[in-house]
């Protein structure tokens, strides 16, 4: 009789409790009204959720292989990593290569301004070759200030043709060593959308040694070593959206540089002018077609060891650098990039270029054909290792290194 007589108020409990667990609720904010109806979950359902996360992806060598191209600059002061691996060019011979490159944020507050990037190389050889350098694009203040610099030094044995386009062509090699520390450092600000101007300061000096009675007959008369000190002015468009692997924009440049008498050895007041203009299109997806237009020209008594070089890493890859030189030089290329497979991609170009004493001298029958194809591998995010191999005249030659060649 008792339970009777307190069953009613049980269920009346038990009814509250449940429209309470599940009432409707009234949310007022200004003029608009939310009625929402809110159900606790089970206790247990967060551990039965858990349970059904999927496990995280293991971090080991495929993985960083083939997933590890993931932007943690937002999350590291600096974003470092290594590569080393054998490699050959006409210039080292057979040598070890050791590459390192890093990708910061000076404010990782602004996720507009791309990365500013850093790369060190080391390099050694059985010829007795060796080379270390460091070069960098620090961006900040929103990408409206630019420091850009390169800095290198190193023993080469190479060899020496002499100047001109029929020296290189016909005469003899002389070997030699060159002796070299490098300088180059800029500021730029941007005065107008993606218009930078600034200057520079620069530093050479250069020692060869060993040079053969054929080699100093090739120098006529100049000195074998020769340290130059210059102060450059830079008018810059840039528009890129990554600097070491542009997809679209474009970027030109025209800085020039006054190496003054009493600033070297020299004996004379130099100047040297430098002109780039490249254009990058995305065609579709994972392609890019990039065009490059180089020029170089220096005034009248540039010691040999800082004229206008053909060949190299960069422009013109293939040609042994240092057979083509001279006091000016012109050279274009276009180069079709394509990612193939995750991480792995491919590039083919052609180009050509030439080297000249001056513009009255300049013969198009002396202009010099390029082209090759090379391998891509994205050592971080939007940051290439590359294998190429060159192919010129009556040459061809190999080339390991980090970025894109512009």
């Amino acid at each position: 009789m008792v339970f009777r007589r307190f069953l009613p108020a049980v269920v009346c409990c038990f009814l509250l409790l449940s429209a309470r667990a599940q009432q409707d609720t009234l949310c007022v904010r200004g003029g608009d009204t939310l009625r929402y109806r809110y159900t606790p979950l089970p206790a247990t359902a967060p551990a039965a959720e858990t349970q059904q996360q999927q496990p995280k992806r293991k971090d080991n060598f495929w993985s960083r292989i083939f997933h590890g191209n993931v932007d943690r600059t937002f999350e590291k002061k600096i974003d470092f990593s290594f590569i080393g691996a054998p490699n050959y060019s006409k210039e080292a011979s057979v040598g070890i290569g050791v590459l390192a490159s890093g990708l910061y944020r000076v404010d990782r507050t602004d996720s507009l301004t791309p990365p500013s990037d850093v790369s060190f190389f080391g390099n050694f050889s059985l010829s007795g070759f060796y080379m270390f350098g460091v070069s960098g694009n620090t961006l900040f203040n929103h990408n409206r200030s630019r420091v850009i610099y390169e800095v290198s030094f190193g023993s080469k044995p190479l060899e020496f043709w002499g100047i001109g386009y029929e020296a290189g062509r016909f005469n003899q090699s002389a070997d030699y060593i060159r002796k070299q520390v490098k300088f180059d450092a800029g500021y730029l600000y941007e005065v107008w959308r993606h218009l930078y101007v600034g200057g520079s300061v620069l530093f050479s000096h250069t020692k060869g040694t060993d040079f053969d009675d054929r080699g100093i007959d090739y120098l006529a008369g100049q000195k074998l070593h020769y340290t130059l000190s210059g102060i450059g002015m830079t008018l810059q468009y840039d528009s890129r959206d990554f600097i070491p692997a542009p997809e679209r924009g474009t970027f030109l440049m025209v800085k020039q540089v006054i190496y003054p008498k009493r600033l070297g050895n020299s004996g004379k007041t130099l100047y040297k002018t430098t002109a780039t203009a490249d254009y990058y299109q995305r065609l579709w997806r994972g392609a890019v077609l990039a065009t490059d237009i180089f020029g170089e020209f220096n005034s009248s008594g540039m010691p040999w060891c800082m004229l206008a070089e053909l060949g190299g890493g960069y422009r013109m890859r293939g040609y042994y650098l240092g057979r083509y030189i001279d006091n000016n030089i012109l050279s274009c290329q276009i180069e079709y990039r394509q990612r193939i497979w995750r991480r792995i991609g491919c590039a083919v170009w052609g180009g050509a270029g030439n080297v000249f004493s001056s513009f009255e001298r300049f013969r198009w029958d002396q202009t010099l054909p390029n082209y090759g194809l090379g391998l891509r591998w994205e050592f971080k995010r939007r940051v290439n290792v590359r294998i190429d191999y060159g192919f010129g005249r009556k040459t061809s030659g190999l080339v390991f290194n980090i970025n894109e060649a512009f």
